[in-house]
């Protein structure tokens, strides 16, 4: 049985890879251009400053490969990976957590997992496309980065942990209030903790960062909302066979 939902979760995060590829395409990539144009037109003047013999970065790979086949492989590995470690969680939590039909079970999961991984990681490191940060601090902001994801899923387990414990005493309402604000207590200390990046150069456009930002969590809302629905659809049918 987790091996034929390991599948059908590896499956659904395809096909979400793929639909959340398209609104990337449509959304954030051109953001992404402009974005690179900006960094391009200050490289340039950087050069010119530096004399005849500075060398001109050298594009390794094209922009058109990056945005096209580049995306999609990317996007679709990361999809699979994410779509079987849900199919891993939702064997763990079905028939654990209440009278939760399968479809219910795998949205309500795709939510949690939305907010804790996305959202919330976001509203302290928010997404910044190229030409936002300096090189050197690429180790640091992606080490604080993870970290605030890894500490923001442990979050949401103790809450749900203590949801759980709280139910029969407090009722199933009364819990998921209590272990909703635990979970927004234990994310405010991260915030506070957790030390903070602000690298966006003053001349940067507002309205290219703001734009990429969001695509960047429309694109992660669509992939997880449809491998909410995907794998819950094939999960219910999958458990009505067995």
């Amino acid at each position: 049985m987790a091996r034929d939902l390991l599948l059908r979760g590896m499956f659904a995060g395809l096909l979400a890879a793929v639909l959340a590829t398209w609104f990337a395409r449509g959304l954030g990539e051109p953001q992404v251009d402009l974005a690179i144009a900006f960094e391009a037109a200050h490289s340039a003047i950087a050069h010119a400053g530096a004399g005849a013999g500075a060398m001109p970065d050298v594009e390794l790979v094209s922009r058109a490969t990056q945005k096209g086949i580049g995306l999609l492989t990317a996007v679709c590995l990361y999809g699979a990976a994410v779509g079987g470690l849900f199919a891993l969680v939702f064997t763990v939590a079905y028939g654990r957590v209440g009278r939760i039909g399968p479809r219910t079970l795998a949205l309500a999961l795709a939510a949690a997992a939305f907010v804790a991984i996305v959202l919330v990681p976001a509203l302290k490191y928010p997404p910044t496309p190229p030409a936002v940060g300096r090189h050197e601090t690429v180790g640091f902001r992606t080490m604080v980065y993870f970290t605030m994801i890894a500490l923001s899923l442990a979050s949401l387990v103790v809450s749900v942990r203590l949801g759980g414990r709280w139910a029969q005493r407090m009722g199933g309402f009364n819990a998921m209030l209590a272990a909703a604000a635990v979970y927004a207590a234990l994310v405010f200390a991260l915030f506070v903790m957790l030390p903070p990046v602000n690298e966006v150069p003053a001349d940067f456009p507002a309205v290219v960062l703001w734009n990429f930002r969001i695509a960047a969590i429309v694109m992660q809302a669509v992939l997880w909302t449809a491998i909410g629905l995907g794998f819950g659809v094939m999960a219910e049918r999958q458990l009505r066979r067995a």
